[in-house]
């Protein structure tokens, strides 16, 4: 045997050792379950991930009509990965990417924690973000519907907060794979709130999650939600994908069906879970640090509850949302809350609900 045949191992072994390396660089942190599971969930094959980044990259010429401002490996891997791999679909949805934020530069005109009107809403809670993940991985993300203080916050700055926090979330690889849960506490949210959801704003907000980002959602949950609810949900069905429709749970007062889905030990207590009640200022103090701060507007002085600083005139009161409670998880099924007197007399939903 020659010496170049003896060398012929060690070249072999050697050229494993570096895809070893690639791999084990874009799977950095990754628990082996969830290796596992990108393997059969995501078909997800560390022996060719570069190639298919690559020839994801390869399609970015198609599109000369938009700026792809990030194209490395890690970014294009949580697109692969949010459509299971499939190289034309991901794509697509890294061009939505890219296209969403040149049709609308002014919502990412200054798009970081301290922006003043991010701030705002992360103060406010926009979004919650559960520290512990549920029994599949899945970061949990809550949105108290009613704490919208309409004079404060804009739609826009909190649509705005919840994708910068998704942009920081999915920078953990795990997410990318395990996805995320929404639920949605609509209590005491009011008919002159919702009457504020126009079917532009909806369009925008399903556009930016739902078709020009990077995310798996397990399951978005609506918890206490009014009749005005149901009837605005089938106003947006139009526009959601069969695979959202699907994935689209509405609770109403029944605890026990979101207790089916996601177990109560990883809910807070505003949810019938056993884990203390949310702190509203938990996700805004990761985010804005030292820049944290309650600005003197909202006094988190209960979990329970957020009130609304006192207005100077009883126009501005009649205006703005009443003080917020949290949850009305204690209520009664089959009762729906509403907020204003004379709500419930007389009224009748416009469209015919599920």
């Amino acid at each position: 045997m020659g010496p170049v045949s003896l060398l012929l191992p060690y070249q072999k072994l050697s050229n494993w050792k570096g895809d070893l390396a690639k791999m084990t660089h874009l799977q950095a942190g990754l628990s082996p379950e969830t290796i596992e599971k990108a393997r059969l969930e995501l078909n997800e094959n560390p022996d060719v991930l570069h190639q298919d980044i690559q020839q994801v990259r390869d399609m970015i010429i198609t599109r000369p009509d938009i700026g792809f401002l990030r194209t490395d490996d890690a970014f294009i891997l949580r697109f692969l990965r949010a459509r299971k791999f499939h190289q034309a679909d991901a794509f697509r949805l890294l061009a939505q990417y890219f296209q969403y934020r040149q049709l609308n530069l002014d919502m990412f005109k200054n798009f970081k924690a301290d922006d003043p009107g991010i701030k705002r809403a992360l103060i406010d809670g926009f979004p919650g973000v559960l520290e512990n993940r549920d029994h599949y991985g899945r970061k949990i993300l809550l949105l108290f519907a009613a704490n919208w203080d309409q004079s404060r916050n804009s739609f826009t700055d909190i649509l705005r907060a919840i994708l910068l926090s998704l942009e920081v979330l999915i920078e953990d690889p795990e997410l990318q794979i395990n996805g995320f849960i929404l639920i949605i506490d609509w209590s005491n949210f009011s008919f002159k709130q919702a009457s504020k959801l126009t079917p532009s704003i909806l369009k925008l907000a399903i556009e930016g999650l739902q078709d020009s980002f990077p995310a798996r959602f397990g399951g978005v949950h609506f918890v206490n939600q009014p009749w005005y609810i149901h009837a605005l949900y089938t106003l947006i069905k139009p526009f959601l994908k069969d695979k959202t429709r699907k994935r689209i749970f509405l609770h109403g007062n029944n605890l026990n069906s979101l207790h089916q889905l996601i177990h109560p030990e990883f809910l807070p207590s505003e949810f019938g879970g056993t884990l203390p009640p949310y702190d509203m200022g938990t996700w805004a103090r990761t985010l804005l640090g030292p820049d944290y701060s309650d600005e003197n507007d909202y006094t988190h002085t209960s979990y329970n509850a957020m009130h609304v600083k006192h207005t100077s005139s009883n126009l501005e009161r009649e205006c703005s949302p009443k003080p917020m409670k949290r949850s009305q998880s204690v209520v009664e099924a089959g009762t729906l809350k509403h907020e204003e007197k004379g709500e419930n007399e007389n009224t009748q939903p416009l469209l015919a609900l599920d």
